[in-house]
């Protein structure tokens, strides 16, 4: 019936929302309303205010913003000269000019912004107020014996007591609807506005409707390297050293920085060249350098080279004395050092000028990085020895030369920028190789210097002391220097000595665009070869001048300085190798070029030889060649390696413009013009590409701009009438171009095509359409950089530099800032007019658009040709005139329609906007460009978006109305597009939706809205179900990611059925609630279904809506669904646009039908009830965390798991039926948070009138929904969390002792087995722990704010459902709500207002609780009186009103309030035992409160009610349960004692039914918190037994068990619940046996929960007792789907026992004996106690000696350590003292019959024996002829498991064993364990082979030949021991032959290896059988004399039981 009923609700449902309009379905997007139009014919008479901006965009919703790039320099980076070609004039301005940026004011409003899912979270939090929560209360630290004081001196004297405060007015009758209003108020003042800022965002990754911002375009750095170089300082100091430093990279074989130089001399030493060096540069001062690194590698050295005065000599004899003299000797070699530098002073004079290798050495810098890295300090310092190596300096002293060597291999990723900074010592240099200079050279040394035997360790080192640190790179330095010497911002001060950054030259290529200029030139002299050259020239020097003319003075001063020098010079001289005709230089020699360089820029090079020794007549220098490198060929600059010729003669006249390759009539040249001098020429530059495809189509187009022709490029010399052919083709060249310089020159070339597109030029007088070739271009390039640089993308697949371009570069052509303008201070200016001439459109244009339009001349057609028309008067006015505001701000004024038209010279002014031509160009694209285009979209779309924003700016058209903006064609082309693109939805998913949501800002928005119907129309046809789902999803985000989203979805209109299209004037301005009072019901109802009306005119959120309802059907993409619609609320719940609370309940009006969808889903939902939760309050009180509760049996008689799931109205929706699978937690969570914020935003009285329209199982499906809230937002408690942080805390500082300490134990010792506090070292760890709890603290903080606000709202719809239905039903199902809400942990706020409602619902409907829903009277009073202990006093106070008002209406209503009176009493019951933290002096107070009330009460002053209330029944029964409470606490902390009282209370009950009831549910919840499952299920099984008495007094139905009886089968304790019969009480009785247990259902619910509990404690045989009792019943109400799961289940009980066979364990058994007076009640009794399987003696002992250890003071307990019967004189009276022993079942001989199975050996077990050894004199253990043994059997009170876990002991009996009877009880135990080895099944190797060692192993054969020699020898003097003599001798004889078994079932056993192991054995088998063949044969003749009867051995038989006894060991 159930299940039918089910199917025909969720049939309702379906109706409800999907057929209402079966027309339209939902999978169907319907048409969009006009919008604009609707705008206009519905305006809404609000003159202002938050609901007039609802209506409409705001005004200045989207802006042009003119950003000033940020420049790094105090100067901008710009050329000198003042006359700059057009190509130059264009780069600077690319780098120079302001940031277009179109900037939409509300973007971050928008849902891809969402403060839920950023840090302002936090912020929305502020202000916040601490909800007060009783589970995070302390608990009182009063001693239990306190307590028992108080309670003995006031519990008979509540009169004197103080009450807590009474509620006022709360006894006056005041009408019910004064009540509500009061209710009301209260419940709505001090509300937190945001629901969402207290709910976490669902964990998701970066939202896809997010687009970030792209980085600003900048100038590119690699990881920034720190060197500072300290000093430099050699054994002797003799005469100035230069340096200089520069990266190397040897993998790539690549110098990757420039040269950095520097002057760590002293003053001393440079005054020896003051007559060569001019006054110093500051920036030439610099010692310290920012090193870029853009590829880090294991293969980069920093390389170190040092020059000095040229002198006489070569390098080896000028290094000599660096290496011969010590700085130690300086005394001893006065002499000779003076004499050196005096030389030295000479050559300074004479030579100062030049230079000459002297030493170089390098660091392998990684090595420096890892090693610094390592190291645990804030710096580092690190010796580098020879070659590079690397050592830690931990001390001062200087590791030796051969140190530590840390060495790496791998291009592993390099991390440069976390390292510790270091100090690094160099303290050998390697002397330079004159004839080894070249880079190749020093590749080959630093290859060799990484391998361990280098070459170069051989080498004699230059010993120096280079100290330099190396550092990453702070942010911003100060005191910087560009690469061009520019100061870098923040420069304070320019006489201090700055920090150079060093231009990198990176290992591979670099993919940034050029932001900066930059001009630099390098030029790197390598070798020459003068060996055929006629005359001396041996000590040669290269001097290098940059020309601009041939004259000598026309040497420029662009040479950069070195160190200690001008900034800079006009010559650069290289290093001198003395006597060497062939040198090889390594000089860099860097050059700051000109921005335009002519024909006659070149370099010119001078060959010197210098004289070093001083000769009469001989000058210093003589020149003895020349060359030169012009800088322009054919118009681009010259770069790259040369070989040149030199000339022995000055060049001749006009050579500059000549190579010298040229073979000039009458010039001399070395070696017959062949190439001697090889250098190479490399540039840095913003300006030159270097590029030949770019080159020319950048000559091109500036040709084309300057209007001079012919243009040479190349060779070539173009005429104006080839000009076209050439362009276009170089256009298509650019495709050849190299990536590297494309991306350089990425703004510029783009901003060239782009300008191609928008204005043909005009060639020979005809228009040259160039659009096609451009857009072609442009997608092959943007291709190019998607391909080739992947890894540069966003995750919507975005290239960042094509994003960073259109963000900030692109402009449309002729719209630059130049002036500042009067309105804005944002400056507006253009290269030539924003409109052109009108051009006619393509004929060639899609069919798809079928228009008839007349068409003229294409401009897309390059075959159709026409002439320009002049620019309209649009265009000359917007030019000319400037007059309005707005193109004020765009246009300058101070440029005249003239002059403008001059500037164009070439191309004639067309009328030509970019997105209207890229739109075009797309729409007729075919092939591969079509193809190229699609696969970048994204790039077109925000291309096209951005140029129509500046379009409608610059067009003064942001104000026009959205139908005028843009002319139809354009229109049509997007249409167009768009359902092309469509088609490809796949690919183009998320660019075309962003493409669409950017339209919506500035298009006609239903035109969009059109659009985005065209590409759902898509969605929903593409055959993938899963993806297709997943692509609408995204789809929607994105659109709906929008920041006017509200407005777009009109939320102010009123829905109207489709045949009236216009509401009313009236309706449509009420403000007041937003609806006319005529609103007819189909209104209302349109407004809450997803009908035809509702997703036309909330067209985005119907889409929304409509995807959820349709994807929660078939199950796919729930999460994102959800998360869609969460993210869409949370962003509305923090707009400050939508804080009034007016317009908040226009906007949730929105979402009306998502209640609808969400109640469908029910079924789905996760089941937050059945959670056990985590909260401090009593499991009995969460509904359903528990098996204990009041309110779980009835419910779960209808159900097959023991837990309570929901209340009655959720079985309509249970699990089995529903159809598809259960939704997560966090999706649950988030939808019904959604659920929450529109019931708390939505308007009240539109709630209302849908809820009266709502059927009763609607309204019982909404209660259900927010019965689930409830749960799914319960508070989690701060203390559970902070404990269980410190329960973590402590179980790791155990793990790190127990790791460290070397015993394995925590603390070393045994003794510390518990955990002690005060030796955990918590203080080590507060820091940790302060953090963890802030954090804690504050999510408890939100999460009970949360949960106070969400029941709150809960509590605000249970009362408009109140106010709409008084059908009982529906009252019922919101009573549950409320109790449920009780039982849940809540805040004293919201229950204080929880209690107002519910006393006002039973003021309103008494009978309800009194006769309709009796159960719920049951389940408020236990919630009253739980409160009623609160520790917040305003709890008490509200729950005591309640609590007395109960009362009070009970008793009008029948003159006595029995029932109440039985229930609170049974509460109480419940609540004492199971509360933890129970607080009875609480509840005495609010006893106190509900006597006050009484006394006060006037009108019932004179009636019994207030003696009922205070003399009889109702203060004695609680008396009596509070004293049990209190001795309940004093043994909180022992589960025996306490189980025990609880035990007597229940009996003591045995005349209360309920109440016996009661107390056997609190034991089964006690027991199954400890898991003691059997137990738990006894309680349950006497509770049922309990109940069938009283069922089978009631009613005699035959299928109902007979009492007690039937439950004897499962067991023999229950017959105790007989008792009571019915002479002693009627069921019939007034509040007797009334609770909801006492019925059939009740009775199926105690022993489903019975069978559960037998389950979990793995006694599947005792399942199947129950349920023999449960299917008789099952059967009788023919209900099949119960059968099924309870043979479902039996299938699985017998299952289990079958594949455990073997593995079953049950409890271990311990006798404990009490001694002593200070155990009470407890003295001299025995107990055998019930503990888990494989419970070890130790544990027990452990545990029961720290409890009473800690009782009764350590000194004072005592462990009696032996199982010998206790003398109680010999014991001291003071102490307190404990036996434990283990104790095994007993069953006599005839038992074993019917106790076959373990589980047969193991239930319903009363006997039990434990053994002790002893001597006759006293000792334990002896000989083996004197040990005797003492079998002792104790019989219990009741059988195990019982419901209780110790129980007492009645009976003891004792048996003595004779030494004998010993030895013969251990050899059967022996060979019972050879039987069970050798016949094991599967066999058990190890097994069988260690019971044979012990059995017959030559360690242990002694022992049984000791028992056989012992007893056998001898035939015993004594008659009465024959029969055991022989018994002996029988055993022997069987363990011999059991032995000879197992050796030949081990043999069959054995591999190979353990052949020799076998025979060792069987050797041992014999030798022992030898010995014992003797003793086993001697027979005594007595016993065959005559055939005796065998009784009496039968007899000891018995006695003798399978007793593990651990005896024989000793033997073994």
């Amino acid at each position: 019936m159930c299940m039918c009923f089910f199917f025909f609700l969720s049939a309702c449902f379906k109706t409800f929302l999907l057929h209402v309009f079966p027309q339209v379905p939902l999978t169907e997007a319907v048409d969009p309303v006009e919008l604009e139009d609707y705008l206009i014919t519905h305006p809404i008479a609000v003159e202002s205010g938050p609901l007039r901006d609802l209506l409409e965009f705001p005004s200045d919703d989207i802006e042009v913003v003119y950003t000033p790039r940020e420049c790094r320099t105090l100067v901008s980076a710009v050329p000198e000269e003042s006359e700059m070609d057009p190509h130059v004039r264009d780069c600077v301005r690319s780098y120079t000019e302001d940031w277009a940026i179109v900037n939409r004011k509300y973007h971050k409003l928008g849902t891809g912004f969402n403060p839920n899912t950023l840090d302002k979270q936090k912020e929305r939090q502020k202000g916040l107020p601490k909800q007060i929560f009783e589970s995070d209360e302390a608990p009182d630290g009063n001693s239990y014996q306190d307590e028992q004081v108080i309670w003995a001196c006031s519990i008979f004297d509540l009169k004197n007591s103080l009450p807590d405060a009474l509620l006022p007015n709360l006894l006056d009758r005041t009408p019910n609807e004064e009540i509500d209003h009061h209710n009301e108020d209260q419940r709505k003042s001090s509300r937190h506005k945001e629901l969402f800022a207290l709910h976490p965002a669902p964990d998701e990754e970066e939202p896809i409707e997010r687009l970030s911002v792209p980085e600003v375009p900048k100038e590119h750095f690699g990881q920034r390297l720190l060197v500072k170089c300290l000093s430099l300082k050699f054994e002797i100091e003799i005469e100035p050293i230069f340096a200089s430093l520069a990266l190397y990279d040897v993998k790539e074989k690549k110098k990757i920085s420039e040269n950095f130089y520097f002057d760590l001399n002293s003053e001393q030493m440079k005054g020896m060249l003051r007559p060569h060096v001019p006054p110093a540069a500051i920036s030439t001062l610099a010692r310290s350098a920012i090193f870029s690194i853009t590829y880090p590698s294991q293969d980069v050295f920093l390389v170190i080279k040092l020059e000095k005065v040229l002198q006489q000599g070569d390098i080896g004899e000028c290094a000599e004395p660096y290496m011969i003299f010590k700085e130690s000797d300086a005394a001893k070699n006065k002499e000779k050092l003076e004499k050196l530098k005096c030389q030295a002073e000479q050559f300074c004079q004479r030579l100062g000028k030049y230079r000459m290798p002297f030493a170089w050495t390098a660091i392998h810098l990684m090595n420096i990085v890892s090693s610094a890295g390592s190291l645990e300090r804030d710096s580092t310092e690190v010796e580098v020895g020879t070659g590079g190596t690397v050592s830690e300096r931990r001390n001062s002293s200087i590791v030796g030369r051969r140190s530590l060597e840390r060495t790496t291999s791998g291009d592993e990723a390099c991390n440069l920028t976390s390292f510790r900074p270091a100090t690094l010592t160099v303290t050998n240099f390697f002397k330079q190789e004159g004839d080894r200079l070249s880079d190749e050279d020093l590749y080959k040394f630093l290859a060799d210097m990484r391998r361990p035997s280098s070459v170069l360790r051989r080498l004699r080192p230059i010993t120096a002391q280079l100290k330099i640190d190396i550092s990453p790179a702070p942010e911003n330095p100060h005191y910087c220097l560009t690469p061009e010497l520019l100061q870098v911002k923040l420069y304070p001060d320019s006489r201090v000595r700055p920090t150079r950054e060093i231009l990198e030259f990176p290992a591979r290529d670099v993919y940034v665009p050029n932001t900066t200029y930059r001009n630099l030139l390098y030029v790197y002299p390598q070798s020459l070869n003068f060996a055929n050259r006629q005359g001396s020239a041996r000590n040669i020097t290269v001097k290098v001048q940059f020309m601009y003319g041939e004259d000598p003075s026309n040497a420029m001063p662009v040479i950069f300085g070195k160190s200690s020098c001008p900034e800079f010079s006009k010559e650069a001289y290289t290093a001198v190798v003395y006597h060497n005709r062939s040198p090889d230089f390594h000089e860099e020699i860097k050059i700051k070029l000109p921005a335009t360089l002519t024909d006659h820029h070149h370099l010119l090079f001078t060959f010197y030889h210098v004289s070093c020794q001083q000769k009469q007549n001989t000058p210093l220098e003589t020149p003895v060649g020349y060359t030169w490198i012009p800088m322009l060929q054919n118009g681009r600059l010259k770069t790259g390696q040369f070989c040149l010729p030199v000339s022995l003669e000055k060049p001749p006249q006009a050579y500059s413009v000549l190579s010298p390759e040229v073979p000039l009539p009458g010039m001399k040249w070395v070696d017959n013009h062949k190439g001697v001098f090889n250098v190479e020429v490399v540039a840095v530059s913003s300006l030159h590409t270097q590029d030949p495809y770019l080159d020319k189509f950048f000559a091109l187009v500036h040709a084309l701009d300057e209007h001079m022709f012919p243009v040479r490029i190349g060779d070539m010399r173009i005429m104006e009438n080839n000009l076209e052919n050439e362009l276009k083709s170089s256009i298509s060249a650019l495709n050849s171009s190299q990536l590297e310089p494309v991306v350089r020159f990425l703004h510029l070339l783009l901003d060239k095509l782009i300008l191609l597109v928008v204005r043909p030029p005009v060639i020979a007088g005809q228009i040259v359409n160039l659009g096609q070739a451009s857009f072609e271009a442009m997608a092959s390039i943007i291709n190019r950089l998607h391909k080739n640089l992947d890894g540069n993308q966003d995750q919507h697949g975005r290239n960042s530099l094509l994003a960073s371009y259109i963000y900030y570069v692109f402009r449309l052509p002729n719209t630059y800032p130049n002036s500042p303008s009067p309105g804005s201070g944002r400056t507006v200016v253009h290269r030539g007019s924003v409109h052109y001439a009108t051009m006619a459109r393509s004929a060639v244009r899609p069919a798809s658009l079928n228009l008839n339009r007349s068409r003229s001349l294409s401009n897309s057609n390059p075959d159709i040709s026409g002439t320009p028309t002049s620019p309209d008067d649009e265009v000359r006015s917007i030019i000319g005139s400037k007059a309005t505001d707005r193109s004020c701000n765009r246009m300058s004024s101070h440029t005249e329609t003239s002059s403008f038209l001059q500037t164009l010279t070439g191309r004639l002014p067309t009328k030509k906007l970019f997105h209207e031509e890229l739109a075009l160009q797309w729409v007729v694209c075919s092939g591969s460009v079509r193809e190229a285009a699609l696969q970048q979209a994204w790039f077109f779309f925000e291309l096209m978006v951005k140029s129509m924003v500046h379009h409608l700016y610059f067009a003064d058209k942001l104000d026009a109305p959205r139908k005028n903006r843009f002319p139809e064609r354009f229109m049509d082309d997007v249409t167009a597009l768009v359902s092309t693109i469509a088609e490809m939805v796949e690919r183009l998913n998320t660019s075309l939706a962003f493409f669409l949501n950017d339209l919506l800002s500035i298009m006609d928005r239903g035109f969009v809205f059109a659009l985005i119907k065209t590409c759902y129309k898509q969605l929903y046809s593409l055959t993938n179900p899963s993806n297709l789902a997943s692509l609408r999803l995204d789809f929607l985000r994105i659109i709906c990611s929008h920041e006017h989203y509200v407005t777009l979805n009109l939320p102010c209109s009123l829905l109207t059925p489709p045949a009236s299209p216009s509401p009313s004037v009236s309706s449509a301005t009420s403000q007041s609630s937003g609806f006319s009072t005529n609103v007819q019901d189909q209104k209302i109802a349109n407004m809450f279904e997803l009908s035809v009306p509702f997703r036309q005119q909330h067209y985005l959120a119907g889409l929304v809506l409509t995807e959820l309802a349709v994807i929660l059907d078939p199950d796919l993409n729930i999460h994102s669904v959800i998360n869609m619609v969460h993210n869409l609320l949370s962003s509305h719940d923090s707009d400050p646009r939508y804080a009034d609370p007016q317009v908040k309940a226009r906007v949730a009006m929105l979402y009306l039908p998502l209640i609808g969808v969400i109640m469908e889903t029910v079924p789905q939902l996760y089941d937050f009830t059945g959670r056990p939760s985590c909260v401090a309050v009593d499991d009995y009180e969460s509904e359903g965390g528990s098996m204990i509760s009041q309110t779980v049996a009835m419910a779960i008689a209808g159900t097959s798991v023991p837990q309570l799931t929901r209340p009655s109205s959720f079985l309509l929706t249970s699990s089995s039926g529903r159809q598809h699978s259960t939704f997560s937690t966090e999706s649950s969570r988030s939808l019904l948070i959604c659920l929450l914020w529109v019931l708390k935003n939505a308007d009240e009285s539109v709630l209302q009138k849908w809820f009266t329209d709502l059927s009763v199982l609607q309204l019982n499906r909404l209660l259900d929904l927010l019965y689930l809230c409830v749960s799914c937002f319960e508070y989690k408690v701060l203390l559970y969390c902070l404990n269980l942080l410190k329960f973590l805390l402590l179980k790791f500082l155990l793990g790190l002792a127990e790791k460290r300490s070397p015993s394995g134990s925590a603390f070393g010792s045994q003794e510390n087995l518990r955990w002690r506090k005060d030796m955990t070292h918590w203080r080590q760890n507060t820091e940790k722990l302060d953090k963890s709890r802030a954090e804690i603290e504050h999510e408890a903080l939100i999460d009970g704010n949360l949960a106070t606000e969400a029941n709150l709202i809960i509590l605000d719809t249970l009362e408009i459902v109140v106010q709409v239905s008084s059908k009982e039903s529906i009252l019922g199902g919101v009573l549950k709500v409320l109790l449920h809400s009780m039982a849940c942990n809540q805040s004293a706020l919201y229950l204080q207002h929880c209690f107002a409602t519910q006393r006002a619902l039973v003021s309103k409907f008494p009978e309800l609780l009194f006769e309709e829903e009796t159960e719920q009277c049951a389940d408020l009073c236990l919630r009253l009186l739980r409160h009623c202990s609160s520790s917040i006093s305003m709890i008490r106070s509200h729950a005591s009103a309640s609590l007395y008002l109960l009362m009070r209406q009970n008793f009008e209503i029948g003159n006595n309030f029995a029932r109440v009176k039985m229930q609170v009493t049974m509460s109480l019951s419940s609540l004492v035992g199971t509360s933890q933290n129970f607080n009875e002096e609480y509840l005495r107070r609010s006893l106190k409160t509900i006597l006050t009330y009484a006394e006060e009460d006037l009108e019932l002053r004179e009636t019994t009610f207030p003696d009922q209330v205070e003399e009889m029944d109702l203060v004695f029964n609680l008396h009596m349960i509070l004293s049990d409470t209190v001795k309940m606490k004093e043994h909180q902390e022992d589960p025996e004692m306490l189980i025990d009282l609880m035990y007597r209370i229940a009996k003591g009950y045995q005349n209360s039914p309920d109440l016996r009831l009661t107390w056997l549910q609190n034991m089964a919840g006690k027991h199954s918190e400890r898991s003691n499952h059997a137990e738990s299920a006894q309680c349950l099984v006497h509770s049922a037994a309990l109940v069938a008495e009283y069922l089978s007094m009631l009613e005699d139905r035959k299928y109902l068990p007979v009492g007690c009886v039937t439950f004897q089968n499962i067991s023999s304790n229950v017959l105790e619940e007989s008792a009571v019969s019915d002479d002693v009480v009627s069921p019939d009785e007034e509040g007797i046996c009334s609770g909801k247990y006492f019925t059939e259902a009740g009775l199926v619910g105690l022993l489903e929960q019975a069978a559960a509990s037998f389950s979990m404690a793995g006694m599947y045989e005792a399942v199947n007792e129950v349920y023999k009792v449960l299917i008789p019943i099952h059967e009788a109400n023919r209900d099949a789907k119960k059968l099924s799961t309870i043979h479902g289940k039996l299938q699985e009980a017998f299952s289990k026992i079958v594949h455990q066979d073997g593995k079953r364990m049950f409890g271990t058994y311990f006798r404990v004996g009490f001694y002593g007076t200070k155990f009470g009640d407890l003295d001299e009794q025995e107990f055998v106690y019930k503990e888990p399987a494989i419970t070890k003696l130790a544990e027990i002992s452990h545990r029961l000696e720290g409890f009473y250890g800690e009782r009764f003071g350590e000194d004072v307990l005592e462990v009696i350590k032996d199982s010998n019967p206790v003398d109680k004189c010999k014991l001291d009276p003071n102490k307190a003292y404990i036996q434990i022993t283990y104790v095994e079942p007993y069953f006599d001989t005839y038992e074993m019959k019917d106790r076959i199975t373990y589980f047969d050996k193991n239930y319903n077990l009363r006997r039990f024996m434990y053994c002790t050894p002893f001597t006759l004199d006293g000792r334990a253990h002896g000989e083996l002829h004197e040990q005797f043994k003492r079998k002792t059997i104790l019989t219990t009170s009741h059988a195990f498991p019982y419901i209780k876990t110790r129980i007492n002991v009645i009976h003891k009996e004792e048996i003595i064993l004779t030494p004998i009877e010993v030895a013969i009880e251990d050899m059967q135990k022996k060979t019972q364990e050879l039987a069970f080895a050798t016949h094991q099944d599967p066999a058990d190797p190890k097994m069988l082979q260690m019971v044979l060692q012990g059995s017959v192993g030559t360690t242990v054969n002694q022992g049984p030949l000791e028992v056989a020699q012992v007893f056998l020898s001898e035939i015993p003097n004594d008659p009465k021991l024959f029969r055991h003599h022989n018994k002996l001798r029988l055993c022997f004889k069987d363990f011999t032959k059991r032995c000879e078994d197992a050796l030949r079932k081990n043999k069959s056993l054995i591999g190979p290896d353990q052949k020799e192991y076998q025979r060792e054995l069987e050797r041992n088998y014999h030798r022992l059988k030898e010995a014992l063949q003797p003793l086993i044969n001697r027979k005594i003749p007595q016993l065959y004399k005559a055939v005796l009867p065998v009784t009496s051995e039968q007899d000891t038989d018995h006695r003798v039981s399978a007793f593990n006894n651990r005896l024989f060991r000793r033997f073994v």
